[in-house]
C-alpha cells in the first residue's frame, strides 16, 4: 500500500522486534514480554490494561495497579525507551472542583489521547457504578478531572485524536453492573467534554457464525489511528467458553468522517491468548489492547495489551499490513 498516508508525528525510536524468521502472524509478540511484570511496585498485585504515550524525549502513560487488597488504582509513569518503565509508587491524585465527582471509588482501564497541547485521560471510574472518568494533563503531574462523560453504566472510553465535525469524539462500550455478558460499540461527541451527545451505534458483537472470538462483547482499544484508509480501530472481542470468557484482539476500519460507520472488520483475530502469561493469571485467557505507538514513516505500530489480567505484554505489526487484513477478512 504505497499510497498509504498515517496521521501522527515521526517516532522512528518506539519499541520495535522484527517479525521472527518463520513468523506469518500479522501481529507478533515482543520477545521479553511481559514488558510490564505484576511486581513491579512495592505493593503492586497486578500491572495491565494501561495507557502508554509519546512525552518530551521518551514516553509517559497512565497505569492500572492493583494492589495487595486488589483496589484498582491508577498511577503515573515514565520510560526512555518505553519498555522499562519508572512507575510511581503513589496513586495519581486529580485536583477536581466537583464534590460529586471528585470522590474516588476505583479507577482502572485507563487510555490518553493527545489533542492539541493536552492529553486526555479516559479510564473506567466509580461513580455509582462503572462510568467514564475524563481528565486533562499537560505534564503529567497536575491532573485536571472534569465531569463523568455518561451514565452508569458504560465502559472502554477511548477518545480520537482530533475533533469531528468541530467536536471532541469518543467511542465507549455501555454495559451493566456486573461483569457483562454484552456489550456494542457506540460513538457520542462533545463540544465541550461536559455534555455528550449525537450518540451513534457503531458495531455489535459478531454472530457466532461469522466470528465465534467476538461474539459476546466487543470494546474499544486503543487510540483510533488515522489513515488514508480510514480510522484503524484495534478493538478486543469476547467469546464466553466453559471455561469463562476469552478476550482476543482483531481490527477495524472507520470512516474517516462519520466514525460510526464501519468500512471493514476483522473476522480473523489479531492476537489470542497463547503464551503462557497470557492463559495463566488472575483471569486467565485474556488478551486486551488499551494502548498503541506507531511510526508513519514506517508503518510500524507496538500495541501494549492486558494480558490474563496481571502483566503487561507488547505486540508488533505493520499498519498497511493490518488494514489489508482486515480488509481481507471483512465479515460485512
Amino acid at each position: 500500500m504505497d499510497t498509504l498516508k498515517i496521521v501522527g508525528n515521526p517516532l522512528p525510536d518506539m519499541p520495535w522486534e522484527d517479525r521472527p524468521e518463520g513468523n506469518d502472524n500479522i501481529m507478533w509478540r515482543f520477545s521479553g514480554n511481559p514488558v510490564i511484570p505484576a511486581d513491579l511496585l512495592p505493593n503492586s498485585n497486578s500491572i495491565f490494561n494501561s495507557a502508554v504515550v509519546p512525552f518530551k524525549d521518551g514516553y509517559a502513560g497512565v497505569f492500572r495497579c492493583d494492589d495487595t487488597n486488589i483496589r484498582m488504582t491508577l498511577h503515573v509513569g515514565f520510560s526512555k525507551d518505553a519498555i522499562h518503565w519508572d512507575i510511581h509508587p503513589e496513586t495519581l491524585e486529580f485536583d477536581c472542583d466537583i464534590p460529586e465527582v471528585k470522590e474516588w471509588v476505583y479507577g482502572y482501564d485507563p487510555r490518553v489521547c493527545k489533542i492539541g497541547d493536552k492529553y486526555y485521560v479516559t479510564w473506567c471510574n466509580g461513580y455509582h457504578g462503572p462510568t467514564i472518568g475524563v481528565a486533562w494533563t499537560e505534564d503529567f503531574e497536575t491532573f485536571h478531572q472534569m465531569e463523568n462523560a455518561f451514565l452508569p453504566f458504560n465502559r472502554n472510553g477511548v477518545m480520537f485524536p482530533r475533533k469531528i465535525h468541530g467536536n471532541f469524539a469518543m467511542l465507549s462500550r455501555p454495559s451493566d453492573n456486573g461483569h457483562t455478558p454484552f456489550g456494542d460499540i457506540f460513538y457520542s461527541e462533545s463540544p465541550d467534554l461536559e455534555f455528550w451527545g449525537r450518540h451513534r451505534h457503531v458495531m455489535s458483537p459478531a454472530p457466532f457464525e461469522k466470528s465465534a472470538w467476538q461474539c459476546t462483547k466487543i470494546g474499544a482499544g486503543p487510540i483510533p489511528i488515522e489513515t488514508s484508509e480510514g480510522w484503524l480501530l484495534i478493538y478486543h472481542g469476547v467469546i464466553n467458553t466453559c471455561n469463562g470468557f476469552r478476550y482476543s484482539f482483531g481490527s477495524a476500519l472507520l470512516d474517516l468522517d462519520d466514525p460510526w460507520k464501519v468500512l471493514a472488520r476483522s473476522g480473523t483475530y489479531l492476537l489470542a491468548p497463547s503464551a503462557l502469561y497470557e492463559r495463566t493469571g488472575d483471569v486467565p485467557n485474556v488478551c486486551f489492547p488499551c494502548a498503541a505507538l506507531h511510526d508513519p514513516e514506517t508503518k510500524r505500530i507496538a500495541v501494549y495489551y492486558g494480558c490474563a489480567d496481571t502483566v503487561t505484554g507488547l505486540a508488533f505489526g505493520y499498519i498497511d499490513e493490518i488494514i489489508e487484513f482486515t480488509k481481507k477478512n471483512n465479515i460485512l
